[in-house]
């Protein structure tokens, strides 16, 4: 079977290049900008399933003279009873369709040459005379015509306005959308609007959304994955350091810090790059560990609040000093015998003489790691950057900001408390290696993250957030 072709049209500027890239999940299409008659030819983008075109969107330049064009056309027909579709391809066969209005001679011939258009609006603009002579120009190309209100997450759109306009001109087929703040289930309507009108295309229109659904659920999993192998990497992972009265273990936990940055900063460019995104839709600014410049402290008091971490006693007097770490004492062996678990960084940032009568009892050994507010505080952020990237669209040109998304408390799962036993589970700093047990710790790991992941991505959705047109 033919993929369904279909024409994306409709006045400079309002957003058409940007449906084609949130639709067809790919940023790197056409050129997107709030300068008018940006796209001068049309340009085309498939959309595959199981490797199989069932779609082909062709971008073309905006109509900018709607009611000049409409004028020579209603002069071409004169007093004939010729059908509207007659005298546009007399047009396109004419001098003028290579000249005056060579633009809109470009996009009429696509739409004549697909299966269906989809005339964009910004749902943001007045009516005005160019859309009503827009809707006619159209009628005449003898194709089903969808119109789809852009940008509606604005709140200076029009909507019910546009609605109405669109009704009166016999257009009740219309899709709602944002190619800003990606809404799927405004995406599956506007499929659905098309399928209304294509019943011969009904299998494609189907076999899309399914796939569509199908590959949020993978995108979730994915996520879920990754995130796990981070958490399970930090919570794993331990430095074992000599202790004593005239050991600096600040030096170890600095390095434990940057390791922990930087592997976060993995983690978050995998996940740009499974959304189809670049780092540059993220801004580094807030990522530890990025040219020297913390952002936001993965380890600062202030930032575990905020994100909804507590941390209480010796914890949290450490981070205020900058340890920031939960090194947890189980034990205490005097000489050479190893304090699995120690309590060092949190009685270190304690003042007076408790904190100090601790510190003069460590001898030997100990592990410095990674403790649950830090681990909870990376939860958090990947689960509220995975949320944001979910609903972000591909025509977005602002960049991601961790100090902007929308964050909760998370459960730490209780898998990590088996990971914080297991030190060769981790792969952080090159130590340890892939293993059977630390495979199915992550399995495990992951299936519990993409429950929380689940529960965020169903609650109640705003669409409401800046639009860029294109």
């Amino acid at each position: 079977m033919k993929p369904l072709r279909v024409a994306v049209v409709g006045h400079t500027n309002t957003g058409k290049t940007s449906l084609l890239r949130t639709l067809a999940r790919d940023a790197s299409f056409g050129e997107v900008s709030d300068r008018p008659a940006v796209t001068r030819h049309v340009e085309g983008r498939a959309l595959l399933v199981g490797g199989r075109r069932v779609m082909e969107l062709y971008d073309t330049p905006g109509l900018e003279d709607s009611i000049g064009l409409l004028d020579h056309l209603q002069a071409l027909r004169g007093d004939r009873r010729s059908e509207g579709i007659e005298v546009v391809r007399q047009f396109l066969a004419s001098p003028e369709a290579a000249g005056r209005f060579a633009q809109e001679a470009k996009a009429l011939r696509q739409v004549v040459e697909s299966d269906v258009a989809l005339y964009v609006l910004d749902a943001r603009d007045r009516v005005l005379g160019k859309h009503r002579d827009e809707l006619e120009i159209l009628g005449w190309c003898a194709r089903p015509i969808v119109p789809v209100l852009n940008f509606v997450a604005s709140d200076e759109a029009r909507t019910d306005t546009w609605r109405e306009h669109l009704s009166r001109a016999s257009m009740h087929a219309v899709a709602e959308f944002d190619t800003v703040v990606l809404d799927e289930e405004g995406e599956t309507r506007l499929y659905e609007k098309m399928r209304s009108l294509l019943d011969a295309h009904r299998e494609q229109l189907d076999e899309l959304i399914a796939d569509r659904r199908r590959h949020r659920e993978e995108l979730l999993a994915a996520s879920a994955r990754l995130i796990a192998e981070l958490l399970i990497d930090v919570a794993a992972h331990a430095v074992q350091v000599r202790t004593g009265p005239d050991v600096d273990v600040r030096p170890d936990v600095d390095a434990l810090r940057d390791r922990v940055r930087e592997r976060e900063r993995t983690a978050v460019a995998k996940l740009l790059e499974l959304f189809r995104f670049t780092p540059q839709d993220y801004d580094a600014a807030d990522l530890p560990g990025v040219d020297g410049h913390w952002g936001l402290d993965l380890f600062h008091p202030e930032t575990l609040k905020r994100f909804g971490v507590r941390t209480g006693g010796a914890a949290a007097a450490g981070a205020s000093v900058g340890l920031g770490l939960d090194l947890a004492l189980a034990g205490l062996s005097l000489g050479t015998g190893t304090l699995a678990g120690a309590a060092l960084g949190a009685a270190w940032g304690l003042a007076g003489k408790q904190g100090k009568r601790v510190l003069d009892r460590v001898r030997g050994y100990t592990e410095l790691r990674v403790g649950d507010p830090t681990l909870q505080l990376l939860l958090a952020r990947e689960v509220a950057l995975v949320r944001a990237l979910l609903r972000r669209g591909h025509a977005s040109v602002e960049p991601l900001r961790l100090g902007d998304l929308p964050t909760e408390r998370v459960r730490l799962p209780d898998t990590l408390r088996e990971a914080k036993a297991s030190p060769e589970w981790s792969l952080l700093g090159g130590g340890g290696a892939p293993s059977p047990q630390r495979g199915r710790a992550v399995r495990t790991l992951a299936a519990e993250v993409e429950a929380q992941l689940r529960r965020v991505d169903r609650e109640p959705r705003s669409l409401r957030g800046g639009a860029e047109p294109g």
